[in-house]
């Protein structure tokens, strides 16, 4: 629901802020003085798009911004949620429009591109009315509205999921069914690269093994080298190695221990040295004999890293990535051998589907056919009551072709209007002038009201060329629909504004200068005071009064009688 707005710098606008209930709001006032102007903000609120035309005069920037409630666990909650957009209980939209005709738009604090804030207003508004909001005269939306007047989202869901399993059945058989001699290429191709690689047969982790192997057998003489002059300086050497250094302080120190019982420690440590350092030349010893070289074997590793490299180069892959492309072809080559097969299954898997998908469309179909009929004969008996006496509502669905079948259905709708008598129905898209259109989307939103339509509907002009007793009609079915959704209505006739639940009067004022709109929230009396102008013009007179109160009473009991 629609809960306040503020603009500033719009059209003749310098600033207003509106806060709004529930039920039926009407805007009125004189022509000109700006009551679509509110309208229009609503739509840049929502991301249509503008340029720095619509800045009031003088001014370097404009400014709109509107909060919505949003309801626990709605469409629109979700959807915020899935944006990363803050869902709480509020939802703001914000428009800055610069006189540079650049414009940002924002969602709950957050800079967010026009196609959010249209999608986000998908969700929270619907302008019926000569606005670029006309989203009746666009074919799906009229698709959307017959399915949600069936009650058909079960349906549809069978339907898309049918779709989307055709089509991944469609794809699986493409694949498979490639061209016979790039196919039979492709097998030659891999058992060639089979063969390769299994008869190098490289094993996981193996080539890691060889290329340190590799590197030790280059560098075995300097290994060998410096192993044996360690080996001597920390054991096999003369007195002077490491060892018998060692040996011979901790005899020094034991025989001293005797004297001082405190040295027993670094005796101690002294002999664990010595058990290190046998140790030690053990391990080296062990090296010089793993270090002796062997030009068979060098040759042998340098042979088999050579081929790992250069197989590696064919397959673009690391040399240890090899066993890993063995087995990712030898599965590829596997499932050629086998497609012969796997075509078949594919072939019975895409029919399979296709019948589910036809099935699921006509099950469609036919509950769109009884749906049409019973929206067309509720759409007709409203506009007879709504200044339309005569005129024709129709639903029209064209059935597509077999391949055609989409996961929105296998027809095409449209709806399709006359307003006089004895024409046959066009399609409403053409036929229907700015304000029939209206009084039709009122007639839809009447008999399609319910759960997935906007919350917040805004109606403009739905009252051009009516009067009297169809007046009355008009703003009775906006007061019913106000009982399912928020309703703002722009209107010029008394017999709608006296159904409202919040009556809101704009105004324009000038001081010869420059002029500026002024929105008012009004009173009992002061609607009294604005119907009876409505009715008689400026000069309001006792009987004009009289008048206004009377169609407010009669209003107000046919609500509580409603």
């Amino acid at each position: 629901m629609l809960q306040s707005l503020r603009v500033r710098n719009l059209a003749v606008i310098d600033t207003i802020e509106l806060e709004f209930s529930g039920g039926l709001t009407v805007l009125t006032g004189e022509t000109g003085a700006g009551k679509s102007i509110l309208v229009d903000a609503l739509a840049l609120a929502l991301g249509q798009r503008a340029d720095s035309r619509v800045l009031r005069a003088g001014s370097d920037r404009c400014e709109i911004a509107a909060v919505f409630g949003v309801e626990p666990g709605s469409a629109l909650q979700r959807w915020l949620e899935e944006q990363d957009l803050e869902a709480g209980e509020e939802c703001l939209l914000r428009r800055v429009i610069t006189a540079e005709g650049r414009s940002r738009g924002y969602l709950n604090g957050q800079p967010v591109t026009m196609q959010t804030l249209q999608t986000a207003g998908e969700h929270l508004l619907e302008i019926c009315g000569q606005q670029a909001h006309q989203r009746l005269r666009h074919r799906a939306a009229q698709r959307e509205l017959l399915d949600h007047f069936g009650g058909h989202r079960a349906l549809l869901g069978e339907l898309q999921q049918a779709h989307a399993a055709w089509r991944t059945a469609g794809e699986r058989l493409a694949a498979l069914s490639g061209d016979e001699a790039e196919l039979a290429a492709r097998q030659e191709l891999l058992g060639f690269q089979l063969r390769e690689l299994e008869a190098l047969n490289l094993a996981d982790g193996e080539y890691e093994a060889l290329a340190r192997e590799a590197r030790r057998l280059d560098h075995a003489t300097r290994i060998a080298e410096g192993l044996q002059a360690s080996l001597d300086a920390a054991y096999a050497g003369d007195e002077f190695s490491a060892h018998a250094l060692a040996a011979r302080s901790r005899r020094q120190v034991e025989a001293l221990a005797e004297l001082d019982p405190e040295l027993e420690g670094p005796a101690g440590l002294l002999a664990e040295a010595e058990v290190l350092l046998v140790e030690a030349a053990e391990g080296l010893r062990q090296g010089l004999a793993r270090n002796e070289y062997d030009p068979q074997r060098a040759q042998a590793v340098a042979d088999r890293v050579a081929e790992a490299r250069a197989l590696a180069r064919k397959h673009l892959c690391e040399p240890g990535e090899l066993p890993a492309v063995r087995e990712r072809l030898s599965g590829e080559l596997a499932g050629l051998a086998g497609r012969d097969q796997q075509l078949g299954e594919a072939e019975v898997a895409l029919a399979r589907c296709r019948a589910q998908l036809l099935a699921a469309a006509d099950r469609l179909t036919r509950a769109r056919e009884a749906a049409a009929k019973a929206l067309a004969k509720a759409v007709t008996e409203n506009m007879q009551q709504l200044g339309m006496a005569g005129g024709r509502f129709a639903v029209r669905l064209d059935a597509l072709p077999e391949d055609r079948v989409s996961a929105q259905g296998a027809e095409r709708v449209e709806f399709l209007v006359t307003t006089n008598p004895g024409q046959p129905p066009g399609p409403l898209s053409r036929v229907a002038s700015g304000g029939e259109l209206s009084r039709i989307g009122l007639a839809l939103q009447v008999v399609a009201a319910g759960d997935g339509l906007a919350r917040t509907l805004v109606f403009d002009e739905v009252d051009a060329g009516v009067g009297g007793a169809t007046a009355d009609i008009v703003g009775r079915q906006l007061g019913r629909l106000a009982g399912e959704s928020q309703v703002l209505c722009v209107t010029h006739l008394p017999q709608v504004a006296c159904h409202a639940d919040q009556h809101i009067r704009v105004s324009k004022l000038s001081d010869g200068q420059r002029s500026h709109t002024r929105v008012t929230a009004l009173t009992r009396e002061e609607r009294v005071e604005e119907i009876a102008r409505m009715l008689g013009g400026l000069n309001l007179t006792a009987r004009s009064r009289a008048h206004a109160r009377e169609m407010l009473q009669a209003a107000a009991e046919w609500r509580r009688a409603g």
